[in-house]
């Protein structure tokens, strides 16, 4: 398949099993030996979902070096935090910024976390939002097929509603779990229909169903055509900024700057009243809000010439908690000013710029993303 058809990678399914030596799970399995030495599959994609039903067969983290995972640490964290549970801060933190602490010390680097909220099978994105419980009786299993574990909220009503409030923080919420995919360090996996809002009524096992259930309705209202363009407009934003897609992990650390003369940071977290977060606040469980600086100066790659690459820093104003909270902005670098880029409370127009102040409120279960825009001068 990789030298006929050109097939770039592989996704292996419940891939702990192929690590299985009689009962135990082992990464020096001679599976993953003969991968690593075969000279056409060592440089391709490897793609493991680290789990598998047997004892011992959650392995997330745990795969060799040249493999990629999804993320099941990432999906239930993410998860947990917008749904307003208590002691997530510091895990979400990690999530966040690649997951570190899973890859980074042995030798891999961000692109090792498939992030991912949704997958084919579980909940879709609007079912997370809309339902407490799995609905599975047209699997013909008494309901007793797929995971009980979800992680859902369904905002206070069970199913679709005309409830204009519910139905505008489903859509918000929906837009907080996409931009923090998106915006996560890390490689973003989104489960195809979910950046259109599609529901599976709630069933969360459709895998023996070929019928409405999961067939894509294509005939989109209006929120689901805003909702399809603010996905494609993250993807681009992305795309365009180095910052937010870094090849290596943060060092979380003061970094000299080329000329020796200052000492800057690559990344820091920030507290709503504008002093960096102390322990005392990432072990607290009432902690639902925090902003995140990313320094677009301390990239430390170089581009084909081998010139340093440098991008827009941006700051990242995260709100989980149901009411809105007055953020004070650290100051940009170089005195420049800092300027709004992405505001899921804003539905209509989640992507309208402006400069801010040096406070700025983020609505109740809502962030906001903004940038010095260094680059743009």
């Amino acid at each position: 398949m990789v030298t006929e058809m050109h097939v770039d990678g592989f996704r292996f399914d419940l891939a702990a099993t192929l690590a299985r030596e009689l009962h135990d799970v082992s990464r020096l399995s001679s599976f993953f030996d003969t991968i690593h030495q075969d000279p056409t599959l060592a440089d391709v994609k490897l793609i493991a979902e680290p789990w598998d039903v047997g004892d011992g067969g959650y392995q997330v983290g745990q795969f060799p070096v040249l493999w990629a995972e999804w993320n099941g640490i990432y999906r239930d964290t993410i998860r947990r935090f917008w749904k307003g549970d208590e002691g997530q801060l510091s895990d979400f933190a990690n999530r966040l910024t690649g997951s570190s602490d899973l890859y980074q010390f042995d030798g891999r680097k961000p692109y090792a976390s498939i992030n991912f909220v949704t997958a084919h099978d579980g909940f879709t994105l609007c079912d997370l939002v809309s339902y407490n419980e799995k609905h599975n009786d047209a699997n013909h299993d008494d309901n007793k097929d797929g995971t009980n574990d979800n992680d859902s909220w369904n905002m206070g009503f069970e199913g679709p509603t005309d409830d204009p409030e519910i139905n505008n923080l489903r859509e918000r919420q929906i837009r907080n779990f996409l931009a923090t995919l998106i915006l996560s360090q890390g490689v973003p996996m989104i489960a195809g229909g979910d950046e259109v809002a599609r529901s599976q009524r709630g069933n969360n096992n459709c895998y023996c169903q070929d019928n409405e259930l999961t067939w894509f309705d294509w005939d989109l209202d209006d929120s689901r055509k805003r909702l399809g363009d603010f996905t494609s407009q993250l993807i681009h934003l992305r795309l365009s900024h180095p910052n937010l897609h870094r090849r290596k992990f943060f060092q979380d650390r003061e970094i000299r700057s080329k000329s020796g003369s200052t000492i800057v940071q690559d990344i820091a977290w920030y507290n709503p009243d504008g002093n960096q977060v102390g322990d005392d606040v990432w072990n607290a469980g009432w902690s639902r809000s925090i902003a995140l600086f990313l320094n677009g100066q301390t990239l430390q790659v170089t581009n084909e010439e081998g010139h340093p690459v440098t991008d827009d820093s941006f700051l990242l104003l995260v709100n989980a908690s149901h009411e809105g909270v007055e953020f004070t902005l650290p100051p940009p670098l170089g005195g420049s000013r800092w300027s709004q880029v992405v505001d899921t409370e804003n539905t209509d127009s989640p992507f309208v710029k402006m400069v801010m102040g040096e406070k700025v409120i983020v609505g109740g279960r809502s962030l906001k993303l903004l940038s010095d825009e260094a680059t743009q001068s």
